[in-house]
């Protein structure tokens, strides 16, 4: 625990404090790992934020059919999708695809001593390493959350348009009128949280890996059981937050 928060300290530092002083990050690299976190897990994230808007249409339009209330149908599918299902399904997708790739690349440098090598060369490894993955973690978490919320809404037009025989322009209606601008400000702040949480974690599980390949590997493993059991707590409690603030 004191280490994790030693590391908050020493991301902090270095990417607000340190580019003062004239010790820059590198924003290629962040570029570099925009791609690698966020655009490759677009397919993914994409295809599961689909999946989630059919499942959510059938199962919600099957229980408001036997109250003759399906016109509901498309109200439920966007504040879900906004307030919930969105932000804490794309952060379960990037959990497994990017956070564990994180740990387990920063935890193969640590091992092969690539990290030591770095500072060998007076080569700060948060700044070089570190600071670009969470800064591209907070940019595209919530980017691939904005794509994956309106994906799944298309996924519960497909629902409502060819099996409830929905108008396409009464769904857009019903999905509009429902959802209000806090409904998606909530999904976001989710997300940016959900973000830093992520690569923090993951970024501290790489770096705290010992014994080799099995290191690796069971560091790989507690940063995404890790990394899920907290976005889980965090995203209770921010909900309870959103709920009683209201």
């Amino acid at each position: 625990m004191k280490e994790y928060f030693t590391l908050l300290g020493r991301i902090f530092f270095w990417t607000f404090l340190a580019p003062v002083r004239g010790q820059p990050f590198k924003v290629s690299e962040v570029f570099h790992q925009m791609v690698l976190i966020g655009v490759r897990a677009l397919p993914m994230a994409a295809l599961t934020s689909f999946s989630i808007g059919l499942t959510l249409a059938m199962q919600s339009a099957n229980e408001l059919k036997k109250m003759g209330a399906t016109s509901f149908v498309p109200d439920l599918i966007s504040v879900s999708l906004l307030r919930e299902l969105g932000p804490l399904l794309i952060g379960v997708i990037v959990i497994g695809r990017s956070g564990s790739a994180v740990t387990a690349e920063l935890g193969t440098m640590k091992v092969s001593e690539e990290i030591e090598a770095l500072q060998v060369m007076a080569i700060n490894p948060i700044r070089f390493l570190i600071v670009p993955r969470v800064l591209a973690m907070m940019v595209m978490l919530p980017a691939l959350t904005v794509v994956g919320n309106c994906i799944g809404m298309v996924g519960g037009w497909v629902i409502c348009k060819y099996a409830l025989h929905f108008d396409t322009s009464n769904f857009i209606y019903h999905c509009m009128h429902a959802a209000q601008p806090w409904d998606l400000y909530s999904g976001m702040i989710k997300s940016v949280i959900f973000a830093f949480l992520i690569i923090t974690i993951a970024c501290h599980m790489g770096l705290q890996v010992e014994g080799g390949a099995e290191g690796v590997g069971q560091a790989t493993t507690g940063s995404v059981v890790w990394s899920l059991l907290i976005m889980l707590i965090a995203n209770a409690m921010l909900t309870g937050i959103f709920f009683f603030a209201a």
